[in-house]
């Protein structure tokens, strides 16, 4: 499969400020979407706004479809690009309805065949029949959708999404996740999503980036992030768990141990005693103490209801083992 784009090796620094991407590199297949995952201040718009052309680098390339775009002392401008992006607070003209929102870029083609793409785009995001409405007449995930819509227009070559979901609320934001994946395959769209949100992350994306200080630290599918973390970061950042303090063929290490390798079973000699418990319908996760003092997660079906304080039975059932040097 050919590359829709290349971060090589980009490194980025606003005036007076240390480096904010370092050395940051990834590349992403046509047809895929990936995503760039992490906290706050690890770069990761920074880094969208680099490959939209919005801000030029300091050492590396950036290239789409294998044409460097972006270079040190080069530039290419963000509309020569082919690049659209869905921005997270929707950044639609309030002036404009609907469908001249989402035909916006697409000044040079006729009335007709505009007016054609308008309308197969309002109904491939579930809008169809809205074209008259105003910005402010529409709910938030509304908004999104016509937002996605105005981006998909031009036909670019790849889609940025900066954190599209973050003003909405969480059943909407996951249902819309879903949605917009499916919208972006069925136009064979290459996107790269940026959030802080590993359930956004995971249910959109075919490879996620962890990012932390300006590098990505695991490029991966979802599934290899969270059963196999590449370093002691990525194991915190992704999904729920905790290094283990432990020794593994005589080697003094950290074992990462998740909440379902952590078995609530009342026949187990190994007891723990529950600190603390969240309701999540399904299951409660409890936080247990062992013997030795060491805490771990434990996920228990909800039926199986304890209180703070008690004592329950428990073993380990680790599928493999992941474990880090001891700092």
């Amino acid at each position: 499969m050919a590359l829709a784009l290349e971060a090589d090796r980009i490194s980025f620094s606003y005036p007076g400020s240390g480096p904010v991407a370092d050395g940051f590199s990834l590349a992403l297949e046509e047809g895929q979407i990936g995503c760039l995952l992490g906290p706050s201040g690890c770069g990761k718009t920074t880094v969208l706004r680099c490959i939209a052309g919005l801000e030029s680098i300091d050492a590396g390339e950036i290239r789409l479809h294998g044409v460097a775009v972006s270079r040190p002392g080069f530039t290419q401008a963000p509309e020569s690009r082919r690049v659209g992006v869905v921005f997270q607070d929707y950044a639609l003209f309030p002036h404009l309805t609907v469908a001249g929102n989402v035909g916006f870029g697409l000044r040079g083609a006729t009335k007709g065949s505009r007016a054609q793409r308008v309308e197969e785009l309002l109904e491939a995001v579930g809008m169809s029949g809205s074209g008259r409405r105003y910005p402010h007449e529409l709910s938030g995930g509304q908004k999104q959708r016509v937002a996605l819509a105005r981006a998909l227009a031009p036909r670019p070559q790849l889609l940025l999404l900066d954190e599209p979901f973050s003003n909405l609320d969480v059943d909407l934001r996951e249902r819309l996740s879903l949605e917009v994946r499916s919208i972006l395959k069925a136009q064979g769209m290459t996107a790269l999503l940026v959030t802080h949100d590993q359930h956004e992350a995971f249910a959109m994306a075919d490879r996620v980036g962890v990012m932390r200080r300006g590098q990505v630290e695991q490029w991966d599918s979802a599934y290899n992030l969270y059963h196999r973390p590449a370093t002691r970061f990525v194991a915190d950042f992704v999904g729920e768990g905790v290094l283990v303090d432990t020794v593994i063929e005589g080697k003094s290490v950290s074992q990462l141990l998740r909440p379902d390798d952590v078995l609530h079973d009342d026949e187990s000699p190994t007891k723990a005693e529950v600190l603390k418990k969240a309701f999540r319908g399904a299951e409660f996760l409890y936080t247990l103490r062992l013997e030795d003092g060491k805490q771990v997660l434990s996920l228990v079906p909800s039926h199986h209801n304890h209180a703070i304080g008690e004592r329950i039975g428990v073993k380990l059932d680790v599928d493999h083992v992941v474990a880090f040097p001891r700092d």
